[in-house]
Formats: structure tokens, C-alpha cells, sequence
């Protein structure tokens, strides 16, 4: 028998795959456990002056940054005002996979911020005043594109659906059509079989999976390699990711004696994420029968929007011990957030024989709704005045990340499994933040450093980051104009698919990102 022929009877190509419970060992793959981090991990934020100095607000106060970071800094304010920050982002990412490397350049224009703070001074020396505070902040930011390409001759998104497909029938398969049920299996595996990327074989007679002991059903590709056999393909694929976390703060700070500063803000968080992929494979080839040709090429693609918004609480106090020191304390309670995913999915096979090209796609969108606990945060931080001549600061902050989790909204349905991944893969962090302003009259000048440590427990992978902060301003008796610039860079990893045992093609990315921001802020 011939090796098409072998191809053709797949014997030779099937083997009996174990049904494991995936969770990535890194920030592989798009996932809840994934996301967790994401949605969780704020970045440096606040207005230009406090951006200007590495993101320090927990202990200097009088900025509209407050009402989000410390609102006991709000206590601080003599007059009111009103600011406006408009901000221009540079991202630079570099995709290396398989010995290739791509480049995507970006430019995003956005609004990081701007606030209402309204002052009323008090009658009792010993209370001078307090002041309100309604403020919008940019949390977080989710603007990337990157594209990565290579060639591979170890695997195909094909052997994955067929690890996912095991133990399943046909019918059982998840497909865009209604009146198929849906198991817990992503949709594109039902698309693969219909576009014929995967096939049943037989039942095994011999089968004692616990899972499915009855009915364990064995799936082919007719790209698989044989025994022996080296299988090669190109890949090329193309993610896509847009949205943003933003604040809205309202907040309250009080004033002792100038001595004792303390406050209290509610936040609202509104929230949305879409990620979008696509994804290639053509120009097979195989080693010990180089004429068989059967595919011209695979794609797939896939779509996830996720909205929804979240309620949190700050408390905090600074303490003046004296004239040109000051302590700063602060507690984020966690956000509870109620979310909402729509998914949609397609796979298309061009076939090079009479069933040509083959597309299926999702009908209606898969909807999901449930909430979200982010962890809680706690800050300190210390400000030391150089007389006129300006600041030096430094603030810490911890979280714990595995105290992420997620809970349905839908009787029945449960996240443990995302759960129990989140405490493996993350942990307790401390990040730190220094910085430093100068004055000379009406002129200043700032330097600073935001680090984020990494919180992934896996050694093998550091997904810690450093941004580099500097700014000049201008104050004015009645407005002021800050400019900033933060430089940052980090490295992270993105698998299009992951095997059940961890491992999978994977693009190494290295981001650079340069913000500059500017705020102006009008005082009455």
C-alpha cells in the first residue's frame, strides 16, 4: 500500500488522545485566566504633574489624581479647578516566531483624564476646608496590533482540534447551527469538522477513558503527518485588541489643622475589551510523499468583546509630622465587576479537489454574563519638601493577584477550574514608584521611575515592567499647564493555540511604548 493510500485509510495516523484540563502556564492564549491579570493590572495613571514624577499621589496631594489614587489629598486644595489631560500613545511591537520577526507600529490619540475639583473653605481653624471632587481616569488601555509569521514542521492548529474534538461525536460537536447542542468545546471545533479539518475515524473498542466510556470517538486530519514523517507549513496570524477601563471618581477630602489630610471616594469603572484574531496556514509539505497536496490553506477567525462596569471604594489619610514631610496611606477596595462577552468565531479550508472552499461561521453570538473581583490594593508612600526648591517622593503599593475570581451569573455554570488557575499562575506583587520635581519660580522640572513587579509564579517567564517618566510645567495664579512623557517596555508571550500538556507555537513579543501627555488646568 502506498503512503497516499495510507492517507487515504488514516489507520496510521490516529492515536487515542487523553482528555486534560487546560490552563496555560503563561499569558499563552486569550482566556478568562488570562484576563483576570489584564483586567486587573492598572497602568500609570493621573495627571501630567503626577505622571511627570513616576505616578507618586499617595502622600503629595493637591492634585485632581487624588480622587483616584488618595483622596485624603484632596484636603489639600485652597482654591477650585477645573483640567483637561489629552494624551498621544507610540507602540512599537516586535513578534518573533520561529526565527522570524515582525514589526507593528501604532498611534492612538485619547483622553487619560480630566476633573472637576470644587473647594469651600471652612470656618473653624482647626477644619480650613475640604473640598469635592468628580474626576474620569483611564485605568487601563488596551490598544495593540501585532502580527507574527514562520514556518513550522512540529504541529497544526489541525492536531488541536483534533485533542479537542477527542471523545466526542460528531453531533455533539459545537457547530454554528441551532440544532446541534453545544458541549464545552470552542465553537471553531465544530466549524473544523464541518470545513472537513477533522474527521471521526472509529470508535475504540479497546477505549477506558472515564470520561466518555461508552461512545470515546477517535478524529484525523488528512494533514497529520505520518509515522516518521516531517510535516511543514507556514503560519502567519494577525491580533488585534482595542478598548480601555475607565474611572469615574467622585470624592471627598478633609482637612485638620493642615496636620492630619483624610478622605474617601466611590468608583465607577466602565469597562470594554475586544479582541480579534486571525489566523493562516498554507503551503503543506510532507517529507516522505512530497506530491500530496491536499490543502491550499486553513483560516480562522475569532472575536471577543467584552463590556461591562464595576464599583469600588478609596479610603486614605496623609499625615504632615512636619512642615516638609509628609506620610500617606491609602486602601482600594477590590472592583466588583457584572460583565458581558459576545464571541463569534469562522474557519474556512480551501480544499484542492472537488469540495473546494469550505466556510463556516458562527450564526448568532455566543453571550456570556458574569462578575469579575479584582484584588484589593493597598498604598504608602512618603513626600519630603526641599523647602521651595521642590519634592522627592516614593510610594509602594501591594496586591495580590491569584485573589482574582470569577463567579456566573447563570445557574449551573462554574469557574473553578478558571478559578484554581488564577492562584496557580499568579501572585502577591509590590510595586514601587520614585520621583522627583524641581521648582524655579514659576517653572517645573520632574523625573521618575513606575515599576511593576512580576506576577507570574512561573520563574520561566518575567512579565515585570518599567516605565520611565519625565515632565516640565508651568504654574500661574490662575491656570497651570503640565507635559509629561512616560517610556516603557515589556516582553510577553502569545500562543494561537495550546496542547493539553502546555505546550504550542509561541511569538515572543517585545512592546515599547512612548505617551506623551499634556494638562491644563483653569483655577477659580
Amino acid at each position: 500500500m502506498s503512503e497516499t493510500d495510507c492517507r487515504n485509510v488514516f489507520g496510521l495516523k490516529t492515536s487515542l488522545l487523553k482528555l486534560l484540563m487546560f490552563v496555560p502556564v503563561a499569558l499563552w492564549a486569550q482566556g478568562f485566566v488570562e484576563n483576570a491579570l489584564l483586567f486587573s493590572r492598572i497602568q500609570p495613571n493621573g495627571s501630567a504633574r503626577i505622571l511627570g514624577v513616576g505616578g507618586n499621589q499617595i502622600a503629595l496631594g493637591g492634585d485632581y489624581s487624588s480622587a483616584l489614587s488618595n483622596p485624603a489629598g484632596l484636603g489639600m486644595f485652597n482654591r477650585s479647578e477645573l483640567t483637561f489631560t489629552p494624551a498621544l500613545n507610540f507602540a512599537d511591537i516586535q513578534a518573533a516566531h520561529l526565527g522570524t520577526t515582525a514589526s507593528s507600529a501604532n498611534t492612538y490619540f485619547n483622553i487619560p483624564g480630566a476633573a472637576y475639583v470644587l473647594h469651600k473653605p471652612g470656618a473653624n481653624p482647626k477644619f480650613p476646608g475640604s473640598t469635592l471632587a468628580i474626576s474620569v481616569t483611564r485605568i487601563n488601555s488596551f490598544n495593540n496590533n501585532f502580527s507574527y509569521r514562520g514556518t513550522d514542521n512540529l504541529s497544526s492548529i489541525t492536531d488541536w482540534f483534533i485533542e479537542r474534538s477527542a471523545g466526542a461525536a460528531p453531533e455533539q460537536l459545537p457547530s454554528p447551527y441551532d440544532n446541534l447542542p453545544l458541549l464545552n468545546f470552542e465553537e471553531i471545533t465544530g466549524q473544523a469538522y464541518l470545513t472537513y479539518l477533522t474527521n471521526t475515524l472509529a470508535d475504540d473498542p479497546t477505549n477506558t477513558s472515564p470520561v466518555m466510556p461508552d461512545d470515546y470517538i477517535q478524529y484525523y486530519s488528512e494533514l497529520e503527518a505520518l509515522p516518521g514523517e516531517t510535516r511543514t507549513l507556514n503560519r502567519t496570524g494577525t491580533v488585534k485588541t482595542r478598548g480601555a477601563q475607565y474611572q469615574w471618581s467622585l470624592a471627598y477630602g478633609g482637612n485638620y489643622a493642615d496636620k492630619l489630610f483624610f478622605g474617601a471616594a466611590m468608583g465607577i469603572t466602565t469597562m470594554r475589551y475586544v479582541f480579534e484574531r486571525t489566523y493562516r496556514e498554507d503551503t503543506f509539505s510532507f517529507s516522505e510523499d512530497p506530491a500530496y497536496n491536499p490543502l491550499a490553506y486553513l483560516s480562522l477567525t475569532e472575536e471577543i468583546q467584552i463590556e461591562g462596569s464595576g464599583v469600588n471604594f478609596t479610603l486614605g489619610t496623609i499625615y504632615r509630622p512636619a512642615d516638609n514631610f509628609q506620610l500617606g496611606v491609602s486602601l482600594a477596595t477590590p472592583t466588583w465587576y457584572q460583565l458581558a462577552d459576545s464571541y463569534t468565531s469562522g474557519v474556512t479550508a480551501a480544499w484542492n479537489d472537488t469540495r473546494g472552499t469550505l466556510a463556516e461561521s458562527t450564526l448568532e453570538p455566543i453571550i456570556s454574563e458574569y462578575t469579575l473581583r479584582t484584588p484589593l490594593r493597598a498604598s504608602v508612600g512618603v513626600a519630603w519638601f526641599l523647602s521651595r526648591y521642590g519634592f522627592i517622593a516614593a510610594d509602594a503599593e501591594w496586591l495580590n493577584f491569584s485573589a482574582a475570581r470569577y463567579t456566573s451569573r447563570v445557574e449551573g455554570i462554574s469557574f473553578s477550574a478558571e478559578n484554581d488557575g488564577i492562584r496557580r499562575e499568579f501572585k502577591r506583587v509590590l510595586n514601587y514608584r520614585l520621583g522627583a520635581e524641581f521648582r524655579l519660580n514659576l517653572f517645573r522640572l520632574r523625573g521618575g521611575l513606575n515599576y511593576q513587579a512580576n506576577p507570574l509564579t512561573s520563574p520561566a517567564a518575567n512579565y515585570g515592567i518599567t516605565t520611565y517618566h519625565a515632565g516640565a510645567g508651568i504654574r500661574l495664579n490662575k491656570f497651570y499647564t503640565d507635559l509629561a512623557v512616560m517610556h516603557g517596555n515589556d516582553q510577553t508571550r502569545y500562543s494561537p493555540y495550546v496542547f493539553f500538556d502546555g505546550t504550542g507555537p509561541v511569538a515572543e513579543l517585545n512592546r515599547k511604548i512612548t505617551t506623551w501627555l499634556v494638562t491644563v488646568g483653569f483655577i477659580f
